[in-house]
């Protein structure tokens, strides 16, 4: 499974090269714009096929799920902690992230997937994650429940190591949207782990 997560901030023809993603195959898109204002995200949303919904994940303005038959929402790990999800359990299919094996091992079947993040250092953050071991934490799993999906710094040359070392999916980001070329960014990525 090869999700996509948004910039924060737009992006020239965004929502035409997410369509395309779609179109060539991408699994998952989580909408993660918190500076967006409501307006702002339903206009973003209107501007995805709406064939597409079903595999749209908002990380904020939940309720417009509704409007729109979108049904997974993703939550913050201060709101997992917060129990802000609750009243989701059964209606929605639910998301969240992690940082650590021990808070991943421990994730109830509530959650359909976690994002385990930073397993390589950051391409969008920089800084973020250059001390991290993540990817060596991976062999401790012993949740099978939820799926996880790797994070962090994942790009076309290192995209197969998150699925050899047990991983469920892969998450891009950075490697994706910092590219002057995103939609073949993600075509690399892809093909790499289908081959």
């Amino acid at each position: 499974m090869i999700l996509i997560i948004t910039s924060e901030t737009m992006i020239q023809n965004e929502t035409e090269i997410i369509n395309q993603m779609f179109q060539e195959g991408l699994d998952l898109l989580h909408i993660r714009k918190p500076k967006i204002s409501r307006e702002e995200m339903k206009n973003f949303l209107y501007r995805i096929d709406e064939e597409f919904y079903p595999q749209l994940v908002l990380h904020g303005y939940g309720d417009l799920g509704k409007d729109h038959h979108i049904s997974r929402l993703h939550f913050r790990e201060a709101d997992r902690n917060a129990g802000i999800y609750k009243s989701h359990i059964g209606k929605n299919i639910l998301s969240t992230s992690v940082h650590n094996m021990e808070t991943y091992n421990a994730l109830g079947k509530e959650w359909e997937y976690s994002f385990f993040s930073p397993v390589f250092p950051s391409i969008s953050k920089k800084g973020y994650g250059e001390d991290s071991s993540l990817i060596e934490e991976l062999k401790y799993r012993t949740n099978q429940e939820v799926k996880l999906i790797a994070l962090g710094g994942i790009n076309e040359n290192n995209i197969c190591k998150v699925f050899e070392n047990g991983a469920d999916g892969a998450a891009l980001l950075g490697a994706v949207w910092n590219s002057d070329q995103p939609l073949n960014t993600f075509k690399k990525c892809r093909q790499n782990v289908l081959s």
